[in-house]
């Protein structure tokens, strides 16, 4: 198995290539690698604490759905060009408004409902990520694995060296489930916090991508059924 690993040159982190050295090169045992995000993304953990927030936090979730929609009832008048949106050229005319004081408190409200939802699944995650370190070091000693990589930071590597299917299948077995109501005065943790937004533009994106592919079946099938012109 050959993997090469891009450079890293930043400071504070040491360049990592195997063929850097023949001291490098003659590492014998197994090196793999792993994607942290989507070993997480595919724990039953998170996908039921997922779930457990849409109930829990339901009445959060309500509130903030109406008070974007009373958000985008005030702003839709200063959207001139009707992009969806407030470009620079049209926010004078909001700031100097009547309802710009509302506009403000109802973003403020939008902002604190969002951060009480979000703050749940951070700590659904961390919860998760903390169990990480222990499964990882496992699945590495049961397959006898000496090297594990990110597999963002991997040029080439044949499949077999992907072991986020074992990590996930670990994480099942180490947290078969989490809370997701955080303690008093709890703050999510610059890891957890960033470790969140991989996940959700993860899952933004597959969404996107099996709605593109649902649109373009329905128009193949709508081709399909057509009757052809003559």
């Amino acid at each position: 198995m050959k993997t090469i690993t891009k450079s890293l040159l930043t400071a504070g982190f040491a360049a990592i290539t195997l063929t850097a050295s023949p001291a490098a090169a003659q590492v014998e045992g197994k090196i793999a690698t792993v994607d942290t995000t989507r070993a997480i993304i595919g724990t039953e953990a998170l996908r039921t604490a997922y779930e457990l927030v849409t109930t829990t936090y339901k009445a959060q979730i309500d509130q903030r759905t109406a008070k974007q929609q009373q958000l985008s009832d005030l702003l839709k008048p200063f959207d001139t060009n009707a992009n969806g949106r407030l470009d620079d050229a049209e926010l004078p005319a909001v700031q100097s408004s009547s309802s710009f004081a509302q506009i403000g408190q109802l973003e403020g409200e939008v902002a604190s409902l969002t951060n009480q939802i979000n703050n749940a699944r951070i700590f659904a995650v961390e919860q998760i990520f903390a169990q990480y370190g222990t499964a990882l070091e496992e699945v590495a000693t049961a397959q006898q694995i000496q090297i594990v990589m990110p597999v963002s930071t991997v040029l080439y590597g044949v499949a077999e060296a992907d072991i986020t299917a074992q990590m996930t299948t670990a994480l099942n077995t180490k947290v078969p489930a989490v809370g997701v109501v955080p303690p008093q005065n709890y703050r999510p943790s610059q890891q957890g916090a960033g470790l969140f937004q991989e996940i959700q533009q993860r899952l933004l994106t597959a969404q996107l991508i099996q709605q593109r592919a649902a649109q373009q079946q329905q128009q193949q099938q709508g081709n399909t059924e057509a009757p052809a012109g003559r």
